[in-house]
């Protein structure tokens, strides 16, 4: 049976989503991302606050592309009504589903009433999440965590009243908020959440899917509807491919040669450029070479030279170097 996220989006049986990743879920990674085989993707999130006061940084990440559907609009806040202002704002981006972000457990986020502060007091949360809904026409999902801390895991509260007042899908990170991405992820709560009868929409694990064993294991063990890939598609895209492809005929694909970590890379430098300009485009690339090459032997002295190139061509001067200098049909796991 296919996964349907409100009347109109068909994720298809057991579909693999890009976790919304502030400054890495952007157009330039998505789209290699995309090219892998992910099923559905998110913007970086997106501050309510941004949206209203017209924030250049905050208007820019509601960039959209026909390619990347289905994708939905991550907004998050503290004040209700600027929340439903945000949604009705990101509706005109033309996206597929508005999320919010009741999961994002940084400092400056969740201490300023955002993020997973409002675990804290789930009244406020089922009222913003309602006004959301009600300010627009498109499914609206949410992405959670566990609980504030071990004191307090009510996301199987959460679950049901953010259902009762319309969300369509409920991606949930197996950790609490003091947990932070410290120590491992249960996905026990998770699974419960999923076998509660009064729950009837999708159900998403997230957290520490690392790999395609890991994967397959996970959707027979917790019974989710989908799973969810976050810091693992970092310089990795490839695992959608891999994860899809032993779920299909049981055997595990090759890893990516240098030369396909080489094109990728390149892709993925290109379209940052396209994207926010040659200055911008280049600076903030630099922070995925250490992972797009994991498992080189002596990459560091590569690296350096990587992040301290001010112009395209220099850089692609080095990554047609890497590939020359390495094996190309070399493949690490």
């Amino acid at each position: 049976m296919s996964v349907k996220i409100g009347d109109h989006i068909d994720l298809g049986a057991f579909p693999l989503l890009l976790a919304p990743m502030e400054d890495v879920s952007d157009p330039p990674f998505r789209f290699v991302c995309k090219q892998n085989g992910v099923d559905m993707m998110y913007t970086e999130f997106i501050s309510s606050e941004g949206l209203i006061r017209d924030a250049a940084k905050s208007r820019q990440k509601l960039d959209i592309f026909e390619y990347e559907r289905p994708i939905g609009i991550q907004i998050f806040g503290s004040e209700i009504d600027h929340m439903r202002m945000a949604s009705e704002i990101s509706s005109q981006a033309g996206p597929d589903l508005i999320d919010i972000n009741y999961g994002c457990p940084v400092k400056n986020v969740a201490c300023r009433g955002a993020g997973a502060s409002l675990l804290q007091d789930i009244d406020k949360m089922v009222a913003m999440t309602k006004a959301v809904v009600e300010g627009t026409n498109l499914p609206v999902t949410v992405k959670t965590r566990l609980g504030w801390d071990d004191n307090t895991k009510n996301v199987y509260e959460v679950a049901e009243r953010l259902q009762d007042v319309g969300i369509k899908a409920l991606s949930i990170h197996g950790r609490t908020r003091a947990q932070m991405y410290k120590g491992q992820a249960d996905w026990t709560m998770i699974r419960d959440v999923k076998k509660n009868p009064r729950v009837k929409i999708p159900i998403f694990g997230n957290g520490d899917v690392d790999s395609v064993e890991k994967a397959a294991a996970w959707r027979q063990e917790y019974e989710v509807d989908g799973i969810m890939i976050g810091r693992a598609a970092i310089g990795y895209p490839w695992i959608f491919r891999e994860i899809k492809h032993f779920f299909e005929t049981g055997e595990h694909l090759a890893g990516p040669t240098i030369k396909e970590r080489v094109d990728v890379c390149k892709t993925h430098l290109t379209k940052s450029i396209e994207w926010k300009g040659d200055k911008t485009g280049i600076f903030e690339m630099r922070r995925h070479y250490a992972n797009y090459f994991k498992g080189i032997p002596n990459f560091k002295e590569y690296r350096m030279r990587l992040v301290s190139l001010p112009t395209l061509a220099e850089i692609l001067e080095v990554l047609e170097e890497i590939e020359h200098q390495f094996d190309a049909e070399l493949i690490f796991s």
